[in-house]
C-alpha cells in the first residue's frame, strides 16, 4: 500500500484542481478536524490510505473551513514535518552504523512518502488560502457597504510565513539518502518550484519580508543546489519580462543562491541567455527591455565580481536598438567599475588583468557619451557622476571626463545637458585638488613645483627619463604621494555650503616651497598640479556656454545652471562671479521655479548671518552691475525687504556705509549704498526717512563733486519718500533742497556725462515734491535760456535765429543743456497734468463711493444723472480740460507767456539746419532729443516734423543720433498710431541700419510694439526674421527672442507669416545657411499638427509658377522641416502636380527624400505601404526627368554639331568663289592667315565666318564691299560703296557685322549660284 501511494502522490496532487470538491459541511468539520489531528499524531500515519484521504478531503476544501480549523490543520502539518526533519538527519546517521539494508529502505522510503505528502498539503494550503484571499479582496472593493468585516481569529501572514520558512528548511537539508541520489525527485522538485514561481506573481506576498526571504531561498536552493538551473532560468525570465515588480526580488534570488552555495551557475546561465537574445527583440518588447535591463543592474549590485567575468556576454548587445538596454548595460558598468576592482590583491598577472578590464570599462562609458540615443547619453553622464561621488574615477582620467561633460552642455537634448550640470556639480564637489581651483594660484604652485622638481633631477639625462607608470598605476590613478603632497598645500575637506574661503589661495603662501620627499612624490605632485589647472581651466572655459543656458527656454536647464554656477563661487572658479551677475534678471522669469531658484541661489550667495557682511556683498552688486542688473536687483531686494530675509541691521549697516561710519568708505561705496536703500524704500518707504538730513547734506554736499552720480542718486532717494516725509521736508528744508537742484539744473559744476543723467532726475524731483512745479519750472528754463543768450525774451531769439553770427558765439554744451532742460520740463508737465487727472478722478470716485454709502436716495439722483447726460458730461469737461492744458505746453506759440511754445520753432529750425548738425553731433543729439519729446506732447507738432524725424533717422551720420531717433520713433507709435501707420516700412527699414547699437533698438522697438498689439504684423516682418542670422549675437538673441514670443501670442502668428517671410526671403540676396536657419526657428515654433497640415498645402501650391531653380530648393527645404502627420503625407502626395516639374533637381529630390524618411520612422504599418509607394512614384519620376533632360541636352548638341556642319560646307564653297578675285586674293595675303579646307572636325560658327569675312573686307581700305543678298524676286541688291578710314573704321565694322550676321548664307548661296552660271 506503501509503495502505491508513492506513485500516486504526484499525480493526485495533479488533479487537485480538475477533481470535484469533496467539501465537509461546516456543522462537522470542526469534529472531523480534530479527529484527524488526532490520528495524525504520528508522523507516518500520514501514510495511511484513510487518513490521505480525509485530509486530502480537507485540503481540498480548506478554504471553507472555520478559522480555528484551519489553524488546528495547519499547525498540525506544519509541526509534523518540522518534526521529520531532524530525523532525516538522525536515519543517515543510523544507517551508516547498520549492516542491514532492508529496514533502512523501508524506513527512507517511509520518510520519503511523508516528507512529500507534507510538503504537498502545506503548499496547497498556501495557494488555497491566497486564492481565497485576494477574491475577498476583489469583493471588498466592489461592496457598496462600509462594514467592517469580520476579523479572523488566526492571523494568515505569519502562518504563510512559518510555512514557506518551513519548505525552504526541507530543502536545504541533506536530502541525497532520503531520494537515493544527490537531487530529490524532479516532479517533486518541479511542483515546488512551479508553485514557488507561481507566488512571486503576488505582489502581495513580496511586500511581506520574510515570505519572500523563504521563497527566495526556495528558488535558490532548487535551482543551484539540485541542478535545477534551466529550468528555473526560464521560469525567471519570464517573470522578469512579464512583471517589472519581481525584478529585485529576482536578483535577492539569484544573489542569495551565489553567496550561499558559492555557485554562481545561475546567474551565468541568466546573463548567457540574456546576452544571446537577440538585440531586436528588445526593440519590439519595451517593457521586458526596461525589466531585463532593471535586472542586469540590480544583479551588478550584488554581484559585481561574478558580473565582470561574464561581462563580455552582454557587451554585443550595445550594438541593438533598444537604447533601454544600453542605459542598463552603461549602469552595469558603472557598478562593476566601483564594486568589482576594490580588492586587487593578489599576483602580479592577475592584477594587470582586472586592471585592463576596468580600464576597458571606463574607455567604453566614454565612448557611449556620444551615443545616438539622448537617454543613453544622458545615464552615462549620470553614471559619471556617481563614479565620483564613489570616488572611483582616477585623476589620470578625471579631466576627459571633465571635458565630455563640457562638451555635452551644447547637447540638443535637455535631459543631456541636465545630466552634464549635475555631473560638473559632483566633480566639483568631489575634486581631488583642493577646495581652491583659481587659475593663477595653481599657475603658481607648479612653476614652484616644477623649479623643485628640476633641482632634484639628476644631471644624468638617461637616470632622469621615467615612464608615466612610475607616477601612475595601471588605470591612470596617481599615487598617494600626490594626495600626500597636495594635503599640504590645500585643505582636505569640501563643505557643500557656498561661503567662500578666507583662507588664501595657493599662491598665498609662503614663497618657501615645503619639501614633499623624494623625487619620485615631487613628480607625483606634479602631475597632480598639472591635472588640477587643466581641471580649473576646463570648467573655466565652460563659463560662456552657462551664460547661453541660462537663457534657455527649458527651467531644467536654468535652475541646474545656478546650482553649477553656485558650486562654481564656492569654489572660486575664474568668471564664476560675472556669469552669477547674469542670472539675476531671471527674476522676472514668469516661470516660477526659475524664480525661485534665482532668489534661493541670491539668498545662498550675498545674504549672511552677519549684516555688515550683506550689506557689503549688495553694496558690490550694485557698484557693478549695469542698468539691468540694477533693475533684477532692485525688484529682488524689494522682495527680500517685504520678506524680512534682509533684515533691519543690514539697512543699520547699509546708512552706516553711505554715512560714511565704516572706515574705508569712498564717495563711490556711499553712492551705491544709497542706492541699495532706494531699492529697499520700495516696499518700506519710512527706511529713507529716518536719515533724510544725511541724504541732503552728504548727497548734495562736498562728496557729490567727488562722486557725481551721489547727486543723481540723492534726487532718486527723494522721489521715492513717503508722502509725510515729503511734507516734512517741505516744511523744514524745502527752500534749501530747491535751491540746491536748481542750481545742480542751471549750474555747471557737474561734468557733462553726469549733467544730464542728475538733471533729470533732478526735475523730476521737483516735478514729484513741490506743491506748484510749473512755477519753479519755468524759472529753471529761463535761467538756462539766460546761461545760453545774453538776451531777455524769446522774442529775439525767434527773430535772429536765421543769422548765423549768434550761433557762433553760442557754446555747444550750453545750448545742448537748455534744450534738454526745455524737453525735459516739457515732459515732465505733460506727467505732472495726467497725474492730476487721475487724483482728479479717484476723489470723483471717492467721494460718489461715500455718498452711496450715506444717501440711499443717491442711486434714483444717479439714475436721472445718467439719463441727463449730467455724470457724463463731468467726465468729458475733465477731458477736454486736460487735453487743452496738454496743447499748451507745445502749441501755446501766439500766447506771448508761453517760453516753450515759441522754443518749439527754434527747435524745429535748428534741427532742418543739417550742416549744423553734422558739425556737432553732440548739439543735434540734444536738438533731436528736444523734438522727439515735443512730438511726444503734440499730435500737430508731431505731423509737421515726422519727415524730418525719418530723414535725420536715416541719413544722421552720428550713430547715437540714429538710435535715439529709432527709440522716439517706438514712443510716437504708441502716442499717435495713426501718424506713424504710413511710416511702418520706414520703421522697419531700421533694421537694415550699418550700426549696431541702431539695429539693436530697431528690434526691440519694434518687438515691444508687436507683442503689446501696438503695430500691427504687416508685410515687412522678413526684415526682423533676417536679424536672426544678425552678425552681433546679441541682435541675433533678440530677433529669436521676439519670435519665440510672438508664437504665444494667440493662435501662433508666425504660421500665417510664414508663406510670405518665405517669399521675400526667397528673393532676398541671403546665403542658403542663413535662409535654412530662420525657415528652421520659425517652423519649429509651430506645434500644432492642424497648422502643420495646413503649411503642407500651401508650401506645396508656391511651387506652381516657380521657375527659379532656388527658390523650388528653399520652398523644399522648408517643407522637409516639416512635421508630418498621416493627414499631412496624403496631403503631400495629393498635391504631387504643384511639384512635379521640380523634382528634377537633385537638391529639391534630397528634401523629398528626407520627408519620407521621417514619415517612416512614426507612421502605422498601413500607411508606411503608401508612403513607400510614393517613394518609388517619385524617384520613378525624378529619373524619367533626368533621362528627358539628358535627351533634350544631347538633341540640342546634336542641332548644334549639324548647324556648324553646314556652315562649314557653304563657307567652305563660298571660299573657293571668292578665291577667284583679286580682293580676295589681296585680303588674305595681308592678312597672312590661311585657311585649310580640309579641316572638318573643327567647329566654327557662322558668326566667326561672317566676322572673319567682313574684316577682310573692311581692312582694304580702297575696296568697295558689296554684299549681295537674296529678296523676293531673286532681285540682286548692291550696298553703297563706303571708304573707310581712321576712327570711321571701327564703327562700319560693327553695323557691317550686324548686315553681315542676317544675310551671310543666302549670300553665299547666291554667289555660289553666280558662279556656276
Amino acid at each position: 500500500m506503501v509503495k502505491q501511494l508513492t506513485t500516486t502522490i504526484v499525480s493526485t496532487f495533479r488533479t487537485l484542481s480538475t477533481s470535484p470538491r469533496c467539501v465537509p459541511s461546516n456543522s462537522k468539520s470542526s469534529s472531523k478536524v480534530l479527529r484527524l489531528i488526532y490520528l495524525i499524531k504520528s508522523l507516518f500515519c500520514i501514510e495511511e490510505q484513510a487518513v490521505f484521504d480525509q485530509v486530502y478531503s480537507l485540503i481540498r476544501g480548506f478554504s471553507s473551513l472555520s478559522p480555528s480549523c484551519k489553524l488546528n490543520l495547519v499547525e498540525s502539518l506544519r509541526s509534523n514535518l518540522s518534526v521529520l526533519l531532524p530525523n532525516v538527519d538522525s536515519l543517515s546517521r543510523v544507517s551508516q552504523g547498520q549492516d542491514d539494508d532492508a529496514p533502512v529502505l523501508d524506513r527512507l522510503t517511509s520518510y520519503r512518502n511523508a516528507f512529500k505528502i507534507y510538503t504537498f498539503f502545506l503548499m496547497h494550503i498556501i495557494l488555497a488560502e491566497e486564492s481565497n484571499t485576494s477574491s475577498n479582496n476583489n469583493q471588498k472593493v466592489t461592496a457598496t457597504t462600509r462594514k467592517k468585516q469580520p476579523m479572523n481569529s488566526w492571523n494568515w501572514e505569519s502562518q504563510r510565513t512559518r510555512i514557506l520558512n518551513l519548505i525552504a528548511n526541507s530543502l536545504e537539508i541533506n536530502l541525497s539518502l532520503l531520494f537515493g541520489s544527490s537531487d530529490p525527485d524532479e516532479n517533486y522538485l518541479s511542483f515546488v518550484v512551479k508553485n514557488a514561481f507561481s507566488m512571486f506573481e503576488n505582489a502581495t506576498i513580496l511586500k511581506d519580508a520574510d515570505a519572500k526571504e523563504s521563497m527566495c531561498r526556495i528558488i535558490g536552493t532548487c535551482a543551484t543546489k539540485y541542478h535545477y538551473t534551466a529550468q528555473s532560468c526560464a521560469s525567471i525570465m519570464h517573470l522578469i519580462h512579464r512583471y517589472d515588480f519581481v525584478v529585485i526580488h529576482m536578483a535577492d534570488s539569484v544573489s542569495w543562491a551565489e553567496k550561499k552555495y558559492a555557485d554562481g551557475t545561475l546567474a551565468s546561465s541568466l546573463i548567457r541567455e540574456i546576452g544571446r537574445t537577440n538585440p531586436k527583440t528588445y526593440v519590439k518588447d519595451t517593457v521586458g527591455a526596461e525589466n531585463i535591463g532593471r535586472f542586469l543592474v540590480e544583479l551588478a549590485d550584488r554581484l559585481p565580481k561574478l558580473i565582470s567575468t561574464n561581462i563580455g556576454l552582454l557587451v554585443s548587445q550595445f550594438g541593438g536598438e533598444s537604447y533601454k538596454i544600453r542605459n542598463a548595460l552603461v549602469g552595469v558598468l558603472g557598478k562593476l567599475v566601483a564594486k568589482a576592482f576594490k580588492d586587487i590583491e593578489g599576483e602580479v598577472s592577475s592584477k594587470s588583468v582586472r586592471l585592463r578590464t576596468k580600464q576597458a570599462m571606463l574607455e567604453i562609458l566614454l565612448e557611449r557619451c556620444r551615443d545616438v540615443s539622448a537617454y543613453t547619453r544622458s545615464r552615462v553622464l549620470q553614471v559619471w557622476a556617481e563614479l565620483c561621488e564613489l570616488h572611483s574615477v582616477s585623476i589620470g582620467l578625471w579631466n576627459e571626463v571633465a571635458e565630455v561633460a563640457a562638451g555635452r552642455l551644447e547637447d540638443k537634448s535637455a535631459i543631456v545637458r541636465k545630466s552634464a550640470l549635475n555631473l560638473l556639480i559632483m566633480m566639483l564637489q568631489h575634486n581631488p585638488f583642493g577646495p581652491q581651483l583659481r587659475i593663477d594660484s595653481f599657475q603658481a604652485t607648479l612653476e614652484q613645483y616644477q623649479r623643485k622638481l628640476n633641482e632634484l633631477e639628476p644631471e644624468n639625462p638617461s637616470e632622469s627619463v621615467t615612464s608615466d607608470n612610475d607616477a601612475c598605476n595601471g588605470d591612470g590613478e596617481v599615487d598617494n604621494v600626490n594626495t600626500e603632497g597636495v594635503g599640504k598645500e590645500q585643505q582636505e575637506s569640501l563643505t557643500d555650503s557656498c561661503l567662500p574661503h578666507i583662507d588664501g589661495g595657493i599662491a598665498d603662501q609662503d614663497s618657501s616651497v615645503p619639501d614633499v620627499g623624494n623625487l619620485e612624490q615631487t613628480r607625483a605632485l606634479v602631475a597632480s598640479l598639472e591635472a588640477g589647472l587643466r581641471f580649473s581651466k576646463c570648467v573655466s572655459a565652460t563659463m560662456p556656454t552657462l551664460v547661453q543656458l541660462m537663457a534657455s527656454s527649458s527651467a531644467s536647464d536654468v535652475e541646474n545652471t545656478i546650482l553649477l554656477l553656485m558650486r562654481c563661487k564656492q569654489f572660486q572658479i575664474d568668471g564664476a562671479e560675472a556669469c552669477l551677475h547674469k542670472m539675476l534678471p531671471l527674476v522676472f522669469s514668469q516661470d516660477k521655479s526659475i524664480y525661485e531658484a534665482v532668489e534661493n541661489a541670491f539668498i545662498t550667495i550675498y545674504v549672511r548671518k552677519n549684516p555688515v557682511e550683506t550689506a557689503k556683498n549688495l553694496l558690490n552688486l550694485a557698484t557693478y552691475s549695469n542698468i539691468g542688473d540694477q533693475a533684477a536687483l532692485e525688484f529682488i531686494v524689494d522682495v527680500l525687504v517685504s520678506k524680512g530675509d534682509i533684515s533691519t541691521s543690514t539697512i543699520s549697516a547699509l546708512w552706516d556705509l553711505f554715512c560714511f561710519n565704516v572706515t574705508g568708505t569712498t564717495a563711490e561705496k556711499s553712492r551705491a549704498a544709497l542706492s541699495v536703500l532706494c531699492m529697499a524704500a520700495k516696499s518700506s518707504a519710512a527706511i529713507l526717512g529716518s536719515h533724510l538730513q544725511d541724504i541732503i547734506d552728504i548727497g548734495f554736499g562736498r562728496w557729490a563733486k567727488v562722486e557725481p552720480l551721489l547727486a543723481r542718486m540723492a534726487c532718486i532717494a527723494i522721489q521715492r519718500l513717503s508722502e509725510e516725509d515729503k511734507k516734512k521736508l517741505l516744511l523744514s528744508n524745502g527752500s534749501k533742497v530747491f535751491g540746491i537742484l536748481e542750481s545742480l539744473i542751471t549750474g555747471f559744476w557737474l561734468p557733462d556725462n553726469i549733467w544730464y543723467a542728475a538733471a533729470d532726475k533732478a526735475i523730476s524731483a521737483i516735478y514729484t515734491i513741490h506743491p506748484t512745479p510749473e512755477t519753479l519750472a519755468a524759472e529753471l528754463v529761463k535761467k538756462s535760456l539766460s546761461s545760453v543768450f545774453d538776451c531777455t525774451g524769446g522774442d529775439e531769439l525767434q527773430n535772429d535765429t536765421n543769422s548765423a553770427s549768434i550761433l557762433t558765439t553760442v557754446q555747444v554744451s550750453k545750448l545742448g543743456r537748455y534744450l534738454f532742460v526745455l524737453s525735459h520740463v516739457a515732459m515732465n508737465q505733460l506727467v505732472y497734468i495726467e497725474s492730476c487727472v487721475r487724483k482728479i478722478q479717484k476723489q470723483k470716485i471717492k467721494r460718489d463711493k461715500m455718498a452711496a454709502d450715506t444717501d440711499t436716495n443717491l442711486p434714483k439722483e444717479n439714475g436721472i444723472n445718467a439719463e441727463l447726460g449730467l455724470a457724463a458730461s463731468e467726465d468729458a469737461i475733465l477731458d477736454t480740460l486736460s487735453e487743452r492744458a496738454e496743447k499748451e505746453i507745445v502749441s501755446g506759440g501766439s500766447c506771448e507767456n508761453n517760453l516753450i511754445g515759441q522754443s518749439t520753432l527754434f527747435v524745429s529750425k535748428l534741427c532742418r539746419n543739417f550742416s549744423l548738425m553734422h558739425k556737432y553731433p553732440e548739439l543735434q543729439a540734444s536738438a533731436m532729443l528736444a523734438l522727439s519729446r515735443f512730438m511726444i506732447i503734440d499730435a500737430n507738432y508731431c505731423d509737421a516734423n515726422l519727415q524730418l524725424l525719418f530723414t535725420v533717422v536715416e541719413g544722421a551720420p552720428s550713430e547715437i543720433v540714429r538710435s535715439n531717433c529709432t527709440i522716439a520713433l517706438g514712443d510716437l507709435a504708441v502716442r499717435f498710431p495713426n501718424l506713424l501707420e504710413p511710416w511702418t516700412e520706414n520703421m522697419y527699414a531700421r533694421l537694415r541700419d550699418p550700426s549696431r547699437s541702431v539695429r539693436k533698438n530697431a528690434v526691440l522697438v519694434l518687438s515691444h510694439l508687436i507683442l503689446n498689439d501696438m503695430m500691427k504684423v504687416k508685410g515687412y516682418i522678413n526684415e526682423m526674421a533676417i536679424r536672426v542670422e544678425d552678425d552681433d549675437e546679441r541682435i541675433s538673441d533678440l530677433a529669436k527672442l521676439f519670435f519665440h514670443e510672438l508664437s504665444k501670442k494667440g493662435s501662433n502668428p508666425i504660421y500665417n507669416l510664414l508663406p510670405d517671410i518665405l517669399g521675400k526671403l526667397s528673393n532676398q540676396n541671403l546665403k542658403r545657411e542663413s535662409f535654412c536657419n530662420i525657415m528652421q526657428l520659425l517652423i519649429g515654433s509651430i506645434k500644432k499638427d492642424k497648422q502643420m497640415e495646413s503649411l503642407v498645402e500651401k508650401l506645396c501650391n508656391r511651387f506652381s509658377g516657380v521657375t527659379d531653380i532656388r527658390q523650388s530648393e528653399y520652398i523644399s527645404y522648408c517643407l522637409s522641416q516639416l512635421s508630418f502627420t498621416e493627414k499631412g503625407m496624403r496631403k503631400l502626395m495629393e498635391s504631387f502636380k504643384t511639384y512635379e516639374h521640380a523634382l528634377v533637381e537633385d537638391s529639391v529630390m534630397d528634401h523629398f527624400r528626407n520627408i519620407i524618411n521621417k514619415a517612416k520612422k512614426f507612421a502605422k504599418p498601413e500607411v508606411k505601404v503608401c508612403i513607400e509607394e510614393f517613394e518609388e512614384k517619385l524617384n520613378k519620376f525624378h529619373l524619367e526627368k533626368k533621362e528627358q533632360e539628358v535627351t533634350t541636352k544631347n538633341a540640342q548638341i546634336h542641332q548644334q554639331k549639324v548647324g556648324t556642319m553646314e556652315s562649314f560646307v557653304v563657307d567652305k564653297n563660298a571660299g573657293e568663289g571668292s578665291a577667284e578675285s583679286d580682293i580676295s586674293e589681296d585680303v588674305s595675303e595681308s592678312d597672312g592667315e590661311v585657311v585649310d579646307p580640309s579641316m572638318e572636325g573643327m567647329p566654327q560658327s557662322a558668326n566667326n565666318v561672317s566676322k572673319s569675312q567682313s574684316d577682310d573686307s573692311e581692312e582694304y581700305s580702297g575696296a568697295s564691299s558689296e554684299v549681295t543678298g537674296t529678296e523676293a524676286g531673286d532681285v540682286e541688291v548692291q550696298s553703297p560703296r563706303t571708304v573707310m578710314k581712321g576712327a570711321s573704321k571701327s564703327r562700319a565694322k560693327k553695323s557691317n557685322m550686324k548686315d553681315v550676321k542676317g544675310n551671310i548664307t543666302a549670300s553665299n548661296r547666291r554667289n555660289a549660284k553666280s558662279k556656276r552660271r
